[in-house]
């Protein structure tokens, strides 16, 4: 038998906080009996800003802009690839000439930033927030029997990737998008690979950023409510094979040039 809940004077938005504090499970089967208000057909703002202002609302932002940002990871590594193409690095440059021209391509690359941006404070807020809820901090023998160092400390592991973005997007996207530099992008990257210290540091931060996503792809789905045991396993080797993979892929390009094993 149903349990026939009424909502007076709702708002799809008020469904999707209800939605939200269910976990994105009910427990219950309900007919919801949806009264509304011509008053509350606008957008709620003001419940809007408290929603995303509350620790639940923070965090499902960072969850959100993590796997924005983890899609954003497959498919750079997919346009990395090309790199491998026997055609004097052609098929890449044309690759990053249309991510330049593109205005589908800039409007998303708005948004990476935005999430980016995003992500950071968020953490920082969460991370700020979980410290001063604990006037004691917890025993460390006792936390490292459940949990691992990278999982502890994904704040000091987001501040190496931060570093080495910082890195990153000063040598390709601004000697290329800004300051017009570079011309030739395949022939740059292959130069940068060349320097070993920056083919370490490329790989020690490819190596955190493997650790980070380990941890924050599983904590992503759980907030989002795939906090079932009958999932928990599942998520953990997802999240553990796509940590593998970029970490694979990504280092696999210092490595390979650097050695110079196309030759």
């Amino acid at each position: 038998m149903q349990r026939k809940l009424k909502v007076p004077n709702i708002t799809y938005f008020h469904f999707l906080i209800f939605f939200l504090k269910k976990n994105c499970f009910f427990k219950h089967r309900f007919t919801l009996d949806f009264t509304f208000a011509p008053r509350n057909l606008f957008f709620p703002m003001n419940q809007l800003a408290r929603t995303f202002n509350s620790s639940v609302g923070k965090k499902l932002i960072k969850a959100l802009t993590g796997l924005f940002l983890c899609a954003f990871l497959l498919e750079h590594l997919y346009g990395n690839l090309l790199l491998y193409k026997d055609d004097g690095g052609e098929a890449f440059n044309e690759y990053s000439h249309t991510l330049v021209h593109s205005v589908l391509i800039r409007i998303v690359e708005i948004f990476l930033f935005g999430a980016i941006i995003f992500h950071i404070i968020q953490a920082i807020v969460l991370t700020r927030q979980n410290n001063s809820a604990r006037p004691v901090k917890y025993d460390v023998q006792k936390s490292s029997e459940t949990s691992n160092w990278f999982s502890r400390n994904m704040g000091i592991t987001g501040s190496v990737i931060l570093f080495f973005l910082v890195i990153h997007l000063k040598n390709f996207f601004v000697s290329y998008r800004i300051t017009g530099e570079v011309t030739d992008v395949a022939a740059h990257v292959k130069e940068s690979f060349d320097q070993g210290w920056y083919s370490a540091v490329y790989i020690i931060a490819i190596a955190f950023l493997a650790f980070h996503l380990n941890h924050g792809f599983q904590s992503a789905f759980q907030t989002l409510g795939l906090n079932d045991k009958r999932y928990s396993s599942l998520l953990k080797q997802i999240g553990t094979g796509f940590a593998i993979l970029i970490f694979i892929g990504f280092s696999s390009f210092p490595v390979i040039f650097y050695f110079n094993l196309l030759d």
